[in-house]
Protein backbone atom coordinates (compact mmCIF):
# COMPACT_ATOMS: atom_id res chain seq x y z
CA UNK A 1 0.00 0.00 0.00
CA UNK A 2 1.63 2.99 -1.14
CA UNK A 3 0.51 5.16 2.05
CA UNK A 4 2.66 3.14 4.04
CA UNK A 5 5.87 4.61 2.87
CA UNK A 6 4.36 8.00 4.09
CA UNK A 7 3.30 9.63 7.56
CA UNK A 8 1.33 12.37 6.44
CA UNK A 9 0.91 15.64 8.77
CA UNK A 10 -3.11 16.53 8.30
CA UNK A 11 -5.41 18.15 10.00
CA UNK A 12 -9.34 17.35 9.32
CA UNK A 13 -11.95 20.02 10.22
CA UNK A 14 -15.65 17.92 9.84
CA UNK A 15 -18.38 20.58 9.77
CA UNK A 16 -21.62 17.98 10.18
CA UNK A 17 -21.35 16.63 7.34
CA UNK A 18 -20.51 19.50 5.26
CA UNK A 19 -19.15 19.18 1.59
CA UNK A 20 -15.47 18.55 2.22
CA UNK A 21 -12.31 20.53 0.20
CA UNK A 22 -8.80 18.68 -0.03
CA UNK A 23 -6.07 21.75 0.05
CA UNK A 24 -3.06 21.13 -1.28
CA UNK A 25 -0.48 23.72 -0.58
CA UNK A 26 2.91 25.27 -2.65
CA UNK A 27 6.49 24.74 -2.57
CA UNK A 28 7.57 25.89 0.69
CA UNK A 29 4.19 26.10 2.39
CA UNK A 30 2.55 23.93 5.07
CA UNK A 31 -1.23 23.12 5.89
CA UNK A 32 -1.54 26.40 7.19
CA UNK A 33 -1.31 27.74 3.58
CA UNK A 34 -5.18 28.53 3.54
CA UNK A 35 -6.00 29.65 7.56
CA UNK A 36 -7.28 32.81 5.89
CA UNK A 37 -9.22 31.94 3.25
CA UNK A 38 -10.79 29.01 5.53
CA UNK A 39 -12.05 31.42 7.83
CA UNK A 40 -13.48 33.39 5.35
CA UNK A 41 -15.29 29.99 3.99
CA UNK A 42 -16.49 29.26 7.17
CA UNK A 43 -18.50 26.39 7.84
CA UNK A 44 -20.47 25.73 4.72
CA UNK A 45 -17.38 23.30 4.17
CA UNK A 46 -15.64 20.95 5.81
CA UNK A 47 -11.63 21.05 5.22
CA UNK A 48 -8.04 18.92 4.80
CA UNK A 49 -5.10 20.05 4.74
CA UNK A 50 -1.92 18.01 4.77
CA UNK A 51 1.99 18.91 4.85
CA UNK A 52 3.05 17.21 1.45
CA UNK A 53 6.44 15.19 1.33
CA UNK A 54 9.45 17.71 2.07
CA UNK A 55 7.08 19.88 3.85
CA UNK A 56 6.53 20.98 7.39
CA UNK A 57 5.85 17.67 9.50
CA UNK A 58 5.11 15.05 6.63
CA UNK A 59 7.36 11.93 6.60
CA UNK A 60 8.04 10.05 3.69
CA UNK A 61 9.35 6.41 5.22
CA UNK A 62 10.35 5.44 1.36
CA UNK A 63 13.33 6.03 -0.62
CA UNK A 64 13.50 9.40 -2.51
CA UNK A 65 11.58 8.06 -5.35
CA UNK A 66 8.29 8.56 -3.02
CA UNK A 67 8.45 12.40 -3.05
CA UNK A 68 7.24 11.72 -6.90
CA UNK A 69 4.38 12.96 -8.13
CA UNK A 70 3.61 9.75 -9.23
CA UNK A 71 4.11 8.64 -5.51
CA UNK A 72 2.54 11.02 -4.12
CA UNK A 73 -0.44 11.03 -5.41
CA UNK A 74 -1.89 7.56 -5.09
CA UNK A 75 -0.79 7.99 -1.42
CA UNK A 76 -3.31 10.52 -1.05
CA UNK A 77 -5.85 8.91 -2.80
CA UNK A 78 -5.23 6.11 -0.04
CA UNK A 79 -5.40 8.61 2.72
CA UNK A 80 -8.79 9.81 1.68
CA UNK A 81 -9.99 6.45 1.17
CA UNK A 82 -8.58 5.52 4.63
CA UNK A 83 -10.79 8.78 6.52
CA UNK A 84 -13.45 7.34 4.21
CA UNK A 85 -13.85 10.25 2.21
CA UNK A 86 -15.49 8.95 -0.71
CA UNK A 87 -15.78 12.16 -2.94
CA UNK A 88 -14.49 15.99 -2.25
CA UNK A 89 -13.96 19.05 -4.00
CA UNK A 90 -9.89 19.74 -4.74
CA UNK A 91 -8.03 23.25 -4.66
CA UNK A 92 -3.91 23.32 -5.51
CA UNK A 93 -2.05 26.42 -5.13
CA UNK A 94 1.22 26.12 -7.57
CA UNK A 95 3.45 23.46 -6.33
CA UNK A 96 -0.03 22.04 -5.41
CA UNK A 97 -2.17 23.05 -7.84
CA UNK A 98 0.15 20.77 -10.24
CA UNK A 99 -0.56 17.80 -8.05
CA UNK A 100 -3.94 18.23 -8.11
CA UNK A 101 -4.04 18.51 -11.83
CA UNK A 102 -2.15 15.43 -11.78
CA UNK A 103 -4.59 13.81 -9.52
CA UNK A 104 -7.98 15.23 -11.40
CA UNK A 105 -6.83 13.14 -14.44
CA UNK A 106 -5.65 10.06 -12.91
CA UNK A 107 -8.20 9.64 -9.99
CA UNK A 108 -11.34 11.97 -11.60
CA UNK A 109 -13.47 9.63 -9.92
CA UNK A 110 -12.73 11.07 -6.29
CA UNK A 111 -13.19 14.77 -7.12
CA UNK A 112 -16.49 16.76 -7.11
CA UNK A 113 -14.83 20.12 -9.07
CA UNK A 114 -11.43 21.29 -8.65
CA UNK A 115 -9.88 24.78 -8.47
CA UNK A 116 -6.58 25.51 -9.68
CA UNK A 117 -4.89 28.43 -8.78
CA UNK A 118 -1.58 29.79 -10.24
CA UNK A 119 -1.13 26.04 -11.65
CA UNK A 120 0.88 24.50 -14.93
CA UNK A 121 0.44 21.01 -16.50
CA UNK A 122 4.06 21.25 -16.22
CA UNK A 123 6.71 21.56 -18.94
CA UNK A 124 5.89 20.27 -22.56
CA UNK A 125 9.27 19.65 -24.37
CA UNK A 126 12.53 17.96 -23.17
CA UNK A 127 14.53 21.07 -23.78
CA UNK A 128 12.66 23.32 -21.72
CA UNK A 129 12.65 20.64 -18.88
CA UNK A 130 15.88 20.39 -19.14
CA UNK A 131 16.97 23.94 -18.29
CA UNK A 132 14.18 24.22 -15.49
CA UNK A 133 15.96 21.27 -14.40
CA UNK A 134 19.41 22.58 -14.26
CA UNK A 135 17.66 26.22 -13.15
CA UNK A 136 16.25 23.61 -10.14
CA UNK A 137 19.60 22.56 -9.37
CA UNK A 138 21.26 25.96 -8.91
CA UNK A 139 18.09 26.47 -6.43
CA UNK A 140 19.11 23.23 -4.55
CA UNK A 141 22.24 23.98 -4.21
CA UNK A 142 21.71 27.11 -2.63
CA UNK A 143 19.13 25.28 0.13
CA UNK A 144 21.64 22.56 1.00
CA UNK A 145 24.44 25.07 1.91
CA UNK A 146 21.79 26.91 4.81
CA UNK A 147 23.20 26.03 8.38
CA UNK A 148 20.95 28.93 9.95
CA UNK A 149 17.95 30.93 10.11
CA UNK A 150 19.46 33.65 8.63
CA UNK A 151 20.95 31.80 5.98
CA UNK A 152 17.08 30.66 5.58
CA UNK A 153 15.45 33.93 5.49
CA UNK A 154 17.76 35.44 3.37
CA UNK A 155 17.38 33.10 0.70
CA UNK A 156 13.17 33.63 0.71
CA UNK A 157 13.64 37.10 0.27
CA UNK A 158 15.62 36.56 -2.77
CA UNK A 159 13.08 33.56 -3.43
CA UNK A 160 10.42 36.30 -3.30
CA UNK A 161 11.69 38.68 -5.94
CA UNK A 162 11.13 36.85 -8.59
CA UNK A 163 8.36 38.68 -10.92
CA UNK A 164 5.92 36.11 -10.70
CA UNK A 165 4.97 37.24 -6.71
CA UNK A 166 4.58 40.39 -7.78
CA UNK A 167 4.61 43.09 -5.14
CA UNK A 168 3.68 39.96 -2.33
CA UNK A 169 6.87 41.36 0.17
CA UNK A 170 4.88 44.68 0.72
CA UNK A 171 1.70 43.06 1.44
CA UNK A 172 1.07 42.79 5.24
CA UNK A 173 0.64 39.06 5.26
CA UNK A 174 3.91 38.65 4.12
CA UNK A 175 6.28 39.01 7.22
CA UNK A 176 3.86 36.05 8.94
CA UNK A 177 4.09 33.90 5.96
CA UNK A 178 7.43 34.02 6.03
CA UNK A 179 7.88 32.68 9.31
CA UNK A 180 5.61 29.73 8.44
CA UNK A 181 8.14 28.98 5.33
CA UNK A 182 11.27 29.26 8.17
CA UNK A 183 9.71 26.31 9.44
CA UNK A 184 10.40 23.68 6.57
CA UNK A 185 13.60 22.36 6.44
CA UNK A 186 15.71 23.54 3.59
CA UNK A 187 17.06 19.70 2.86
CA UNK A 188 13.56 18.03 2.51
CA UNK A 189 12.98 20.71 0.25
CA UNK A 190 15.52 19.96 -2.17
CA UNK A 191 14.24 16.64 -2.29
CA UNK A 192 10.53 18.20 -3.10
CA UNK A 193 12.22 20.26 -5.61
CA UNK A 194 14.64 17.51 -7.48
CA UNK A 195 11.96 14.97 -7.31
CA UNK A 196 8.33 17.06 -7.55
CA UNK A 197 9.36 20.35 -9.22
CA UNK A 198 8.65 21.43 -12.58
CA UNK A 199 11.04 20.05 -14.73
CA UNK A 200 10.92 16.28 -13.19
CA UNK A 201 7.00 16.00 -13.22
CA UNK A 202 5.62 14.17 -16.30
CA UNK A 203 3.69 16.97 -18.69
CA UNK A 204 -0.10 17.17 -18.61
CA UNK A 205 -0.71 19.10 -21.73
CA UNK A 206 -1.60 16.07 -23.56
CA UNK A 207 -3.60 14.81 -21.30
CA UNK A 208 -6.11 18.16 -20.72
CA UNK A 209 -8.26 17.15 -23.32
CA UNK A 210 -9.25 14.31 -21.23
CA UNK A 211 -10.55 15.93 -18.51
CA UNK A 212 -14.09 15.87 -18.09
CA UNK A 213 -14.64 17.89 -14.17
CA UNK A 214 -15.43 21.34 -13.88
CA UNK A 215 -12.22 23.07 -13.30
CA UNK A 216 -11.72 26.81 -11.69
CA UNK A 217 -8.37 27.89 -13.49
CA UNK A 218 -7.09 31.09 -11.12
CA UNK A 219 -4.49 33.49 -11.82
CA UNK A 220 -3.37 36.98 -10.61
CA UNK A 221 -3.53 39.56 -13.14
CA UNK A 222 0.22 40.75 -12.15
CA UNK A 223 1.31 37.24 -12.73
CA UNK A 224 1.59 37.06 -16.68
CA UNK A 225 3.46 34.21 -16.81
CA UNK A 226 0.65 32.06 -15.46
CA UNK A 227 -2.22 34.58 -17.24
CA UNK A 228 -0.76 33.14 -20.31
CA UNK A 229 -0.19 29.52 -19.02
CA UNK A 230 -3.74 29.47 -17.97
CA UNK A 231 -5.23 31.09 -20.89
CA UNK A 232 -3.57 28.40 -22.69
CA UNK A 233 -4.47 25.85 -20.59
CA UNK A 234 -8.40 27.08 -20.44
CA UNK A 235 -8.76 26.12 -24.54
CA UNK A 236 -7.55 22.76 -24.26
CA UNK A 237 -10.12 22.32 -20.95
CA UNK A 238 -13.58 21.71 -22.31
CA UNK A 239 -14.78 21.83 -18.80
CA UNK A 240 -13.02 24.41 -17.25
CA UNK A 241 -13.53 28.43 -16.90
CA UNK A 242 -10.44 30.55 -16.04
CA UNK A 243 -10.75 34.03 -13.72
CA UNK A 244 -8.14 36.62 -13.57
CA UNK A 245 -7.91 38.20 -10.50
CA UNK A 246 -6.80 42.15 -9.92
CA UNK A 247 -4.77 42.97 -7.50
CA UNK A 248 -2.58 40.03 -7.43
CA UNK A 249 0.06 38.11 -8.92
CA UNK A 250 1.26 34.19 -8.36
CA UNK A 251 0.06 34.17 -4.51
CA UNK A 252 -3.89 35.55 -5.10
CA UNK A 253 -4.96 33.36 -1.77
CA UNK A 254 -2.51 35.77 0.40
CA UNK A 255 -3.07 38.64 -1.22
CA UNK A 256 -6.53 38.86 -2.48
CA UNK A 257 -8.34 36.60 -0.20
CA UNK A 258 -11.76 38.20 -0.22
CA UNK A 259 -11.67 37.31 -4.06
CA UNK A 260 -9.98 34.39 -3.92
CA UNK A 261 -12.88 33.14 -1.66
CA UNK A 262 -15.54 34.82 -3.34
CA UNK A 263 -14.66 32.81 -6.33
CA UNK A 264 -14.47 29.50 -4.75
CA UNK A 265 -17.46 29.90 -2.98
CA UNK A 266 -19.42 30.56 -6.18
CA UNK A 267 -17.63 28.16 -8.28
CA UNK A 268 -18.31 25.28 -5.59
CA UNK A 269 -21.50 26.05 -4.55
CA UNK A 270 -22.89 26.53 -8.12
Amino acid sequence: MNLEKYKFNYSLIDNSQKPLILFLHGFMGNLDEFDEAIKLLGEDFSYLTLDLPGHGKTQVLGGDEYYKMEQTAPAIINLLDELKISQCFLIGYSMGGRLALYLTLYFPEKFIKVVLESASPGIPTDTERLARIKSDFQIASKLTRIINKKDFQTFLNNWYNQPIFGNIKNHSQYPPMLESRLENNPLELVKSLQFMGNGYQPSLWEKLEQNKLPLLLLVGKNDKKFVNINTAMSYRCEFSQLRIINKSAHNIHLENTLDFVKNIRNFLID
